[in-house]
């Protein structure tokens, strides 16, 4: 009943924190490397890039839209849009002062949707742990209550085999006493003793 209470990894708490900036960051550097060799200015390049990013948009908008959509689906489909539209500034500008306004703009929004995923995965949390609690709580009070209960009816198991050795004692000890006559008590009208206790 008692789950082990396991510490997370450090690894495993600041990796969510660090993946926004992790993937902004890994898309201007690859961004850059591209313009370096040769994505520089070219218009073949850059026009690809747009179709991508249009289409990855696209992609999203249509995930999103009605009530069926998909909010994971057009979530990814717009970061994919975001992030193609960002290496392919990083890829074409000739300078690194666009690429990187482009890059803290999409990190900053990265980080925006982010916290609304975290605070709503942390209330989940909570309100799991929450039930949890009280589960556990509840259980353990109906184990109390059994215990009790048990404990009761084994102390009257208790006095009653108490009483019953008394009785015998009781008997065994009147039937060693001088002069006692069972026989006496029977003409007496008393009840008859168990042929038992007369052997005794």
């Amino acid at each position: 009943m008692n789950d082990p209470i396991l510490a997370p990894h450090w690894l495993a708490i600041v990796a969510p924190k660090a993946a926004p900036a992790v993937a902004t960051s890994t898309v201007l550097i690859l961004g850059r490397i591209w313009n370096a060799n040769g994505a520089e200015h070219s218009a073949g390049n850059a026009a690809l890039m747009v179709v991508l990013a249009a289409g990855a948009a696209t992609a999203g908008a249509f995930a999103s839209a009605g009530r069926a959509g998909d909010s994971l689906i057009a979530g990814t489909a717009f970061a994919a849009s975001g992030g193609l539209a960002l290496a392919g500034v990083a890829g074409y500008a000739d300078g690194i002062s666009l690429p990187l306004l482009l890059w803290a703009l999409a990190t900053a929004i990265a980080y925006g949707l982010a916290a609304r995923y975290w605070r709503t995965d942390r209330r989940e949390h909570i309100a799991h742990e929450r039930h949890t609690i009280d589960r556990r709580e509840t259980h353990a009070h109906v184990e109390r209550v059994e215990a009790l209960r048990a404990g009761a009816q084994i102390e009257v198991a208790r006095t009653g085999a108490a009483y019953a050795e008394q009785l015998a004692t009781a008997l065994i000890t009147r039937a060693a006493l001088p002069g006692f006559n069972p026989q006496a008590l029977t003409d007496a009208g008393l009840p008859e003793l168990p042929a038992t206790t007369e052997h005794e």
